[in-house]
């Protein structure tokens, strides 16, 4: 409830009293809880976070193709990002306030180290082109988010659509010339 508040009304507008009218509780209540706003709000941003890692191993548990493994991730935070809308204005809000933003680049970081083993053993295998790990992993994550950002959230696209693109794209562009050819269908 005060997730869909603060992306409705925005942070700054949204108040405690409105949070509490919303949840149908005392100011006493929250306050045994939360000792500010900011408090509850960097707490939806962490729990955010947190969900969104969960749906991504789990799109990928038992999955021992690396490069399936990152085809499931993708396809996990594009479809997570569409099914929490307000969660995901939440994250790109707080990605520009001074206050929240290292919260925001924390989870960037372990993001980008969830990624690392999967990207560094898709090259182990041969599969994935011999380039930086990180550039890859950072490349991976910065295209699905933008798109997801820009097509999903803004234009409204189908998630599904926007998932297989990003996937295409970012494929296309960290495999090895022979593995593209077998997953993809075409030469890179």
């Amino acid at each position: 409830m005060a997730a869909r508040l603060f992306a409705s009304q925005g942070y700054h507008p949204t108040s405690v009293a409105d949070v509490v009218e919303g949840l149908g509780v005392g100011k006493g209540v929250f306050y045994w809880y939360f000792a500010s706003k900011e408090e509850l709000f960097r707490q939806i941003l962490a729990d955010a976070q947190r969900d969104l890692r969960r749906a991504q191993r789990q799109a990928i548990a038992d999955e021992p193709d690396p490069v399936r493994r990152i085809e499931g991730g993708i396809r996990a935070t594009v479809t997570w990002l569409e099914a929490n809308r307000q969660l995901f204005v939440l994250l790109e809000f707080a990605r520009t306030e001074e206050r929240f933003a290292p919260l925001i680049r924390q989870g960037e970081e372990q993001a980008v180290a969830d990624a690392l083993p999967h990207v560094k053993a898709g090259i182990d295998a041969g599969l994935i082109r011999r380039e930086d790990p990180l550039v890859v992993a950072h490349a991976v994550l910065g295209v699905t988010g933008h798109l997801a950002r820009v097509l999903v959230l803004e234009q409204g696209r189908d998630a599904d659509d926007v998932a297989e693109q990003a996937v295409a794209f970012c494929l296309g562009g960290i495999l090895e010339p022979a593995a593209a050819r077998r997953r993809l269908g075409r030469a890179v």
